[in-house]
């Protein structure tokens, strides 16, 4: 018999999606199948399985150390690292994290091989008990960036701190700034509004001028910072948060983020290429602010969080003389917008 002890960051979720992790190699029907004979019993009692788990809850495992140990996750299982991207800790306590994720890094994983941010972040963890193959919650990002869009993202340490985090991000709540040159002079802010829907064909967003079926509403408010003729240096709020929205909609109005060869085309594409040496969308998600917030996200309230700009984003700036419009340009010159 082993019995598991249900810690303060574990709570929250429901027993069977806990069982689901510590004995990671067994089939659903297997684990249903030993609630119902008692074989696993929650605090000395049959339980069906969506048992919302507290702190202090003592799972206990009737089962023989050989059937525990074949459906326990694999320690030794590995995966390929990806060199040279390491995340900044903007932000860290008991509950919560923020990153400052590099272009480059997947925010989750696509394929097995892959090392992704949210890897990056178990591994940085694996101090504090969150390791790639421990049992029990498993910390994640609570939001995604496009491989090659970096910034600001959001990760829990709890079952509560992430549901809470996701919550906020679901619900519209945070304020979501991001920074990007675009091509062409813009002088006056604007807000666009508008439908979306995505082309699993070419995973590309489209542009709807009215609701039609499979399109969602997007808002997207800009501001400009300043440009030198040629390009303008934005500042976007994402009033709504989806897949290649702010792309989508800049590119709908006639001026593409630069490198964006997706919605930008081919022609502004080779542009970026030949003038910067710039082959992806230069976009970076800077401001991240809060509401206010309570339980476990309470020190967290009523903030503002920067991510700073650093490598290719950062050089062409400079390059272009676009660095001189930026809300700060040291540390210690930071002031809310």
């Amino acid at each position: 018999m082993r019995e598991v002890v249900v810690s303060e960051r574990d709570a929250g979720q429901r027993l069977d999606k806990y069982l689901q992790k510590i004995l990671a190699k067994a089939p659903k029907g297997f684990l249903y199948k030993m609630l119902r004979k008692k074989n696993i019993t929650l605090n000395g009692k049959k339980a069906a399985g969506g048992e919302k788990l507290q702190p202090g809850d003592a799972i206990r495992l009737f089962l023989s150390e050989e059937t525990l140990e074949k459906f326990s996750p694999d320690a030794q299982a590995a995966q390929k690292r990806q060199k040279g991207l390491r995340p900044e800790v903007i932000y860290e306590d008991d509950q919560a994290l923020l990153l400052n994720k590099p272009a480059g890094m997947l925010s989750q994983k696509s394929a097995a091989r892959d090392y992704s941010l949210t890897e990056w972040l178990r591994d940085y963890l694996d101090g504090e008990g969150f390791g790639q193959n421990s049992p029990g919650f498993s910390p994640g990002v609570c939001n995604r960036l496009d491989r090659n869009t970096s910034g600001i993202v959001a990760a829990g340490k709890s079952v509560r701190a992430q549901q809470q985090l996701a919550e906020l991000f679901k619900n519209r709540s945070l304020g979501k700034y991001y920074l990007c040159p675009v091509q062409g002079a813009l002088k006056e802010p604007g807000r666009l509004k508008g439908y979306l829907k995505k082309s699993e064909k070419d995973n590309k967003a489209i542009l709807c001028g009215e609701k039609e079926a499979g399109a969602a509403y997007i808002e997207t408010a800009y501001r400009p910072l300043g440009g030198n003729g040629r390009l303008t240096l934005l500042e976007v709020e994402l009033c709504t948060g989806k897949t290649h929205q702010i792309r989508a909609h800049l590119a709908g109005l006639g001026h593409p983020l630069v490198g964006d060869a997706k919605y930008g085309g081919a022609q502004w594409a080779r542009v970026c290429e030949r003038q910067w040496g710039i082959r992806c969308q230069l976009l970076h998600a800077w401001r991240l602010e809060t509401p206010a917030c309570d339980g476990a996200l309470k020190a967290l309230s009523c903030q503002a969080f920067y991510a700073e700009l650093s490598g290719p984003f950062w050089d062409f700036l400079q390059k272009e003389h676009l660095e001189e419009f930026m809300p700060w340009k040291k540390k210690s010159e930071r002031t809310r917008l």
